[in-house]
């Protein structure tokens, strides 16, 4: 990677992947397409890998265009920040809490716990960053995330953090209400196995426990599979197809009418998980930030039970 990593490439990166667009990114900032283009040509040249690929559409982000892009959003929110307060739009002393949170936690359970802790704190400003694990983590260590609310999972890969656990939910397997398998009286991993599956990504806690156990139990991994790691879209594609799936307990409620899903009678002990906050050693969150920690575990306790 070259030094010529400048901010200001970046965030030309962060609005054409936010608008699809380089025509419409362009017209946003100011600045010619072609100049525009140029730029991105620089930043792919600078991390020496392609960041935008065409699509019918516009331009989307390559595999690692979306990791350097939630980079570079925080890099853009920052900047607007700062432009707000300069033009007198945002308060010099508004005190900023940034915490970043796994997709799993962000449907449910920190929603209610933000709209409680929020009455308390009104004039706090509260910034929620989904992100995979790992990248929580890395980001935490930068110094870009107040405290992270994840598992426990890549803990040990990263010096210099504390963590807490918060309380503990479980992983069942998702299916819409009219699904064949909820019509057995017994479901085994075999019967699972035959259905396709939308599963986390590879490389992930939940994917690697996933295949562990289904070797565990003598059966092959399906042979039809989605990888996503977005919540929605995998509620969504359950409730309309014979998909299975792999969510929290927590993470299913909450679809009306014909977007409904129903865990199977099919539990393994192994799907529990610790969800716990982390933050770094030398800078421990505040009252305002320990006060949103205590309203996340009162919640996630409360969803878990």
């Amino acid at each position: 990677m070259q030094p010529n990593l400048d901010s200001r490439k970046l965030f030309y990166f962060a609005t054409t992947v936010e608008l699809g667009s380089l025509k419409k990114a362009a017209k946003q900032l100011s600045i010619s397409q072609p100049a525009l283009s140029m730029a991105m040509m620089r930043l792919e040249k600078a991390v020496g890998t392609k960041l935008l690929q065409r699509s019918p559409t516009g331009v989307v982000p390559t595999e690692f265009g979306e990791l350097l892009c939630r980079h570079a959003q925080l890099i853009k929110n920052e900047m607007a920040y700062v432009e707000a307060q300069l033009k007198g739009e945002a308060p010099g002393d508004t005190r900023v809490i940034t915490v970043g949170v796994l997709p799993t936690l962000a449907t449910t359970i920190v929603p209610h716990a933000v709209a409680i802790w929020k009455k308390k704190y009104p004039d706090v400003l509260l910034r929620i960053i989904e992100a995979v694990g790992i990248t929580l983590l890395a980001e935490l260590q930068r110094g870009n995330f107040d405290f992270v609310i994840g598992q426990t999972e890549h803990y040990d890969l990263v010096d210099g953090l504390k963590q807490t656990v918060l309380f503990r939910d479980r992983l069942r397997i998702f299916a819409k209400p009219s699904h064949r398998l909820f019509r057995k009286q017994n479901v085994t991993w075999g019967d699972v196995a035959k259905y396709p599956w939308v599963c986390p990504i590879v490389g992930g806690r939940q994917r690697s426990l996933l295949e562990r156990i289904v070797a565990m139990h003598g059966v092959q991994m399906p042979e039809q599979m989605i990888e996503c790691g977005a919540i929605d879209f995998t509620r969504t594609l359950l409730s309309a197809t014979d998909y299975l799936g792999l969510l929290p307990e927590h993470a299913a409620p909450g679809g009306t009418g014909d977007r409904q899903i129903r865990a199977l009678p099919l539990v393994d002990e192994a799907f529990r998980r610790n969800i716990t906050a982390v933050f770094r050693d030398r800078s421990a969150p505040d009252e305002a930030g320990r006060d949103l920690i205590r309203r996340i575990r009162a919640v996630g306790r409360s969803f878990a039970a």
